[in-house]
């Protein structure tokens, strides 16, 4: 497996280039000359930092299954958005860019964001085709779209259910710019253009309520999206895989239940974009 660094620079940055972290697998006897679904994992952490528990050991899971991907270290605060989303369009892009070299499939890029980066994950998903993404990067949105998004326990509504450290620090001094919090509650923003989606979430969740991502769902069916949702009765927020390794040292983060997420979403990555260790 070779791993490659690509800085990602984009108007209105206010700290250094974003970081796309690309792990390509090496040729292997299965399919070797297969295009690969491509997967760009963006951790959460309130749009203040990004959560190691969801970086690597959730790449890693997609490795296994033969996608290539890829982690995104996309800017926080002092940024402003539509920064973060303006670096993932570009990761989408240059993906799509190198697709001989890193030997993936151009129509099976698709995004995972957790908690806060599953907001930057699901921003590109309804923004994609707005020209405040694509105009300043110099892009056409066919280049910036992507194929399918996986959110997991999203921020998603800045409503009566936001989370509102999230928000704050994705606006910064543009918080009470008219109307901006409405652009940013991706309910509001979903069309039949939007890709589909895998979503989960756990009903408990005091952190980002579980009502985040039941609006999205319901936006969803409305603009006719394909979709699949699945709300756990117990758990948290944060828990990535739900796994020993995820977990570290907070026991509440190790709940194997809460883990059947990641089976289900293999199952959907099989239906959707045929991996590669389950389809030759």
């Amino acid at each position: 497996m070779k791993l490659q660094q690509y800085p990602i620079v984009v108007p209105g940055q206010k700290t250094g280039p974003a970081v796309l972290t690309v792990y390509q697998l090496d040729k292997i006897s299965v399919a070797p000359q297969k295009k690969r679904p491509f997967v760009i994992i963006c951790g959460g952490g309130g749009y203040s930092r990004i959560s190691d528990r969801e970086k690597e050991p959730v790449l890693l899971q997609f490795l296994a299954w033969g996608c290539s991907g890829a982690l995104l270290e996309y800017s926080v605060a002092p940024n402003e958005f539509p920064v973060a989303a303006q670096e993932l369009a570009s990761a989408v892009a240059m993906a799509r860019s190198h697709e001989k070299e890193w030997q993936i499939d151009p129509d099976k890029i698709v995004t995972c964001g957790f908690s806060a980066g599953g907001h930057l994950a699901g921003s590109l998903g309804v923004f994609w085709n707005r020209e405040f993404i694509c105009q300043p990067l110099g892009l056409e949105p066919k280049e910036v779209k992507p194929n399918g998004q996986i959110l997991c326990y999203p921020v998603i509504t800045s409503g009566a259910k936001a989370h509102r450290g999230s928000f704050e620090m994705l606006l910064g001094s543009r918080l009470s710019e008219r109307g901006l919090l409405e652009v940013v509650s991706l309910e509001n923003q979903v069309t039949a253009q939007t890709p589909k989606t895998f979503l989960w979430h756990t009903l408990p969740d005091s952190t980002v309520p579980v009502e985040n991502s039941l609006l999205f769902a319901q936006a969803l069916t409305q603009a006719g999206v394909d979709y699949e949702l699945h709300i756990f009765p117990v758990g948290g927020h944060g828990l990535s895989l739900a796994v020993e390794e995820t977990a570290g040292m907070e026991e509440r983060n190790l709940l194997p239940y809460c883990g059947r997420w990641v089976p289900m979403m293999k199952e959907w990555m099989e239906l959707n974009f045929q991996c590669c260790s389950m389809r030759a």
